[in-house]
């Protein structure tokens, strides 16, 4: 084994070690403390001061509309057309959505749109499987970026994983976020198909590569966010990089759910409905 792999692997040891030693130090934390109550009008608090990867209070969240700026509004239908993305980008303008995600071949469109707007246009790269070169994601994220996009969210390397092929993992992660920068990059785990090691691995793999988030889901794989998994993910990767609940975000009380796991940014087609009070039966 050459000293390149050898250091890698020594590193991706003592990231995997960090994250088991915050996964015990939570559980004690949370059986000296009980939860808070999810919403909790009382006393009000000032706004919080986000960054990138910060985690949101949820005594913060005291009715639905609150929980807009934290959503990625999404469209990634496999048939939606133009009008389809002018309309969800005019949606993310009047209620505040963070950002419009849509697949790559439709950011020039959200990006007109949405010209002057808080929000911002995402890109998916890779999407759905994540099978793909690397130089191939690498290459549509920075043609994304060049049609407007202001975030990456890419799929990782489902099966390299699953070999325990993690520098090529590695790889595959770092060749988009050197692509993308200074534009962050969310790496999408797909964890209905991982074991909870892989996902702590697919976590710490992510940080290690220089991803700005970690994110559930596709919305097209098996199961969706649940609070269990953001758990675990922002156990592993800390309040150094953020975490994203991706699939089966419905509700306005799911979405309270995420955050108080430690999610930062929820991905929802359901956006209108979720800020609006509603219970979304959307498919996507």
């Amino acid at each position: 084994m050459s000293s390149d792999a050898e250091a890698f692997l020594t590193l991706l040891e003592e990231l995997v070690d960090q994250a088991r030693h915050r996964l015990n130090a939570r559980k004690v934390s949370q059986e000296a403390v009980p939860p808070a109550a999810v919403l909790n009008p009382e006393p009000p608090r000032p706004p919080l001061v986000k960054t990138a990867t910060a985690r949101v209070d949820p005594a913060s969240i005291l009715k639905a509309q609150d929980l807009a700026p934290y959503i990625d509004h999404t469209l990634l239908k496999p048939e939606a057309r133009a009008e389809d993305v002018v309309r969800v980008a005019e949606e993310a303008r009047q209620y505040g959505f963070a950002t419009v995600c849509v697949n790559s071949c439709h950011v020039a469109t959200a990006a007109r749109v949405l010209a002057g707007a808080s929000a911002v246009p995402i890109a998916v790269v890779g999407f759905p499987l994540g099978a793909m070169l690397p130089q191939a994601k690498a290459y549509e994220a920075r043609e994304a970026i060049r049609a407007g996009a202001r975030e990456i969210d890419m799929v990782l390397n489902l099966g390299a994983l699953k070999a325990h092929d993690y520098q090529r993992v590695h790889q595959d992660i770092a060749a988009v976020v050197d692509a993308s920068h200074p534009i962050p990059v969310k790496v999408i785990l797909e964890t209905g198909h991982l074991t909870d090691e892989e996902k702590v691995v697919a976590c710490a793999l992510s940080k290690a590569a220089g991803a700005a988030f970690v994110k559930t889901s596709t919305g097209f794989g098996p199961g969706g966010a649940t609070v269990k998994d953001i758990e675990l993910m922002r156990a592993v990767v800390g309040d150094e990089v953020g975490v994203k609940a991706s699939g089966g975000v419905r509700s306005a009380e799911d979405a309270v759910k995420l955050i108080r796991a430690g999610a930062n940014r929820l991905g929802a087609s359901a956006s209108v409905a979720i800020v609006s009070g509603q219970i979304s039966t959307a498919q996507y």
